[in-house]
């Protein structure tokens, strides 16, 4: 499932796009095409996994899942994985195998965008009020809950409770203050460092416990297990990872 950094390198393949209209429309997931000819892309909103196309009178959501994809300009992949293409006078965006849907411009003001970590507006103190108000919370489960962290998926789970020293069946309410503004703020420096390497094509060389084999600090086998109420695999070091 791509994570936040991804869906805002998305973000500024799609910008181009911005301020033109839409000349044509194609895709299974809008069953009324004709209704988004002719109107402008406005602005591009992320939140999270989430992108939202925001055009004149409504905004088109798309989640690309677990298994989406887009393409620019040029169409690879067959028709029957298209759920979206939108046509414009510089160019075409292809979504593929993916989450689409039509929807008024009202439900933008039901989002709390201060929840994204990669977000300008990305608020730490709500997400420990968050944290604080659900102690009984694994920290594994906590990483990847949208309304707290948007945008961090199970990479970036599993890195930074690493680099924090964390095991991942860890309790919230157990950590001490130190840790959990360590798991709060890495969450958000972590997912730059993704952007980052992901961007040069160097994210996996750079992945300390996500798949791998041995601890980079003791050299001991890590642990490969399903955690927490999200029943997603997790990667840690049973020395180095301390459970609370």
């Amino acid at each position: 499932m791509p994570e936040g950094p991804s869906i805002l390198l998305m973000k500024d393949n799609l910008s181009q796009f911005v301020g033109k209209k839409v000349l044509e429309a194609a895709g299974s997931s809008i069953p009324d095409k004709k209704q988004l000819v002719g109107k402008i892309l406005k602005e591009i909103r992320l939140y999270g996994k989430q992108t939202y196309l925001i055009l004149d009178d409504c905004c088109i959501r798309i989640h690309l899942l677990m298994f989406g994809s887009y393409e620019v300009d040029e169409q690879t992949k067959p028709d029957k994985n298209l759920r979206l293409a939108l046509s414009f006078k510089n160019g075409k965006a292809y979504f593929y195998t993916c989450s689409v849907k039509l929807l008024p411009l009202d439900i933008l003001k039901t989002i709390d965008w201060e929840a994204d970590v990669m977000s300008d507006i990305w608020n730490p103190e709500k997400a420990k009020q968050k944290l604080k108000a659900s102690p009984d919370m694994m920290v594994c489960d906590a990483l990847l809950d949208q309304e707290i962290f948007s945008g961090v998926g199970n990479i970036i789970k599993n890195e930074v409770l690493f680099r924090i020293g964390v095991h991942p069946e860890s309790v919230t309410g157990h950590l001490p203050a130190a840790k959990l503004n360590a798991l709060i703020s890495e969450a958000r420096i972590y997912s730059f460092d993704f952007l980052k390497w992901k961007s040069n094509n160097t994210l996996k060389k750079h992945w300390q416990a996500y798949h791998q084999k041995t601890c980079p600090i003791c050299g001991k086998p890590l642990t490969s297990k399903i955690t927490g109420k999200s029943k997603r695999n997790s990667f840690f070091c049973e020395t180095d990872q301390k459970l609370y």
